[in-house]
């Protein structure tokens, strides 16, 4: 029963022949795209974090997130070439796997775009309010920007911003392809300087001991840092536009987080060597948890004078090492470019909100389309509002692992619906074939497990406690409402009154 009610295949591919695509993509094109779709939000604001929980070892987590990324992005190819269509993971687990799953699947992806939203409007908080103080001199209390974890009361900067994306995402403000391309640049710009400036006074000494908590360590900060690759879905999802896509799209995602993990080492290589990054102890010897009230005051004893403890990590690091103006840059660099990624992740999560309601399994008013804006305006509102709660009372670290756990959900669940497609429907045409799924798919889906139990306890529960949740309102009234169980099949990408296609996020 469990996988029953499957959305038919055939109709939603239907659809996506009508909307086909010129294939003109090559290997080069779509590793850019992978690298500018990845590189930016998760170095900026999870390197700090790292650093708590693996010290040095934290490089050694870069290359676990990336090689997991890497297989779970081969099997998402296959799916996503495959079914070319909106709704990401939660329209290929229906179409595989059934409905109960694909609900997961998309309750779970709230989380990945919603509170990875918050995440990166409190990491553009940290960024902006660090420029205000140390290019402007104003001094803005730890009250009113830093949340009650991480001894203040609000973080009022990153609650609006993301009120901000909130209201433009409602009068139906995109940016442009041009712009997007800008902001990679500004992004990628800003991370080259500082390995340009920081490698070269490095001091090897800084790198022992290189895991001061041992392999735990290296394994729970990797899976914070999986936060960093989010965005490479936008290669798989860009099958249709390539040509020859069994040889092009292993060269572009496997390049493309190659690219990005030999980035984010050297980054991680010049924090290290530079500042370095001891976690901070408590009076046993035993490593603070990030976003903790215990380490924020122990921050607060030593002035916030370690890597740990900046809110601004890489910014910090070029003040400290001499570089004052520069540090001001990187902070006006991440100010500028954030609020992009806070809008695609938000246009992201309304988007599968408003699929899901189409296809009857959330209230038909979340997918009520604003008469004058073309805008799902009310599920914005709803998700601009908690995303807004998210980033004042949340620090980036619990926010960023909350959200991985939605996404390593989503993509393990992808990886097996690869398997079950490869049996029970083994002639279907497949643009692009997972090369060697028989241990490419076991071993992203063991990998994804691997991340999603190195995640907090904390976090765990709460992903257990929202899949509960999500459970009773499928039983509740998903289940009844739902127009695949009803018996009416429907596939609306071409309704006029839907919103346009999200573009991937760039983290």
């Amino acid at each position: 029963m469990i996988f029953g009610r499957i959305k038919p295949l055939d109709a939603i591919l239907a659809t996506a022949e009508k909307k086909s695509l010129h294939r003109s993509l090559g290997a080069f094109q779509l590793t850019m795209l992978g690298v500018g779709a990845v590189i930016g939000t998760g170095i900026f604001v999870l390197t700090a974090e790292a650093a708590q929980k693996a010290g040095p070892g934290m490089m050694i987590s870069f290359v676990i997130a990336g090689f997991v990324c890497a297989v779970a992005a081969l099997c998402y190819s296959e799916m996503a070439s495959m079914v070319p269509v909106s709704g990401s993971a939660y329209t290929y687990s229906y179409a595989v796997m059934g409905e109960l799953i694909a609900w997961m699947v998309g309750w779970a992806l709230i989380l990945e775009y919603a509170v990875a939203a918050g995440a990166v409007s409190v990491g553009w908080s940290g960024y902006v309010v660090g420029l205000l103080e140390h290019a402007l001199g104003i001094d803005i209390p730890n009250m009113l920007v830093r949340g009650p974890f991480d001894g203040g009361f609000m973080n009022l900067p990153a609650m609006g911003i993301a009120l901000l994306v909130t209201w433009l995402l409602v009068i139906g403000t995109r940016e442009s392809a041009m712009v997007n391309a800008v902001l990679v640049v500004v992004k990628v710009s800003a991370l080259t300087l500082f390995i340009v400036l920081a490698l070269p006074v490095m001091n090897m000494e800084k790198f022992s001991p290189f895991a001061p908590l041992g392999f735990g360590g290296i394994g729970a900060a990797a899976a914070s840092i999986f936060f960093a690759y989010v965005g490479f879905d936008a290669v798989s999802t860009a099958a249709e536009e390539t040509k020859n896509p069994q040889r092009n799209m292993p060269i572009g995602l496997i390049g493309s987080l190659t690219i990005c993990t030999v980035f984010y080492l050297l980054v991680a290589a010049g924090v290290v060597g530079t500042v370095g990054a001891e976690p901070i102890r408590d009076a046993g010897g035993a490593a603070l948890s990030p976003g903790s009230t215990e380490l924020a005051n122990a921050c607060r004893a030593i002035g916030d004078q370690a890597v740990v403890c900046s809110k601004e990590a890489l910014a910090w690091t070029m003040r400290e090492i001499g570089w004052p103006q520069i540090g001001n840059l990187i902070g006006l660099a991440a100010g500028l470019a954030l609020p992009s990624v806070i809008l695609m992740m938000m246009f992201g999560q309304t988007r599968i909100f408003f699929v899901m309601s189409r296809d009857g399994l959330l209230p038909a008013v979340f997918s009520k389309v604003h008469p004058r804006f073309h805008t799902p305006h009310v599920i914005t509102i709803i998700t601009g509002v908690f995303v807004s709660l998210f980033a004042a009372f949340f620090p980036v670290g619990i926010l960023a692992d909350i959200s991985n756990s939605g996404t390593l959900f989503a993509f393990a669940a992808v990886s097996i619906a690869v398997l079950v497609l490869r049996r029970t429907d083994p002639t279907r045409k497949r643009p692009f074939r997972t090369p060697a799924i028989a241990i490419t798919a076991p071993v992203a889906i063991l990998g994804c497990l691997y991340l999603f139990f190195k995640l907090g306890t904390e976090t765990k529960l709460m992903f257990v406690a929202w899949a509960f949740v999500g459970l009773i309102v499928y039983f509740a009234y998903s289940r009844r409402h739902s127009h695949v169980g009803l018996g009416r099949v429907e596939v609306h990408e071409d309704d006029p009154d839907a919103p346009p296609q999200p573009v991937p996020p760039i983290n």
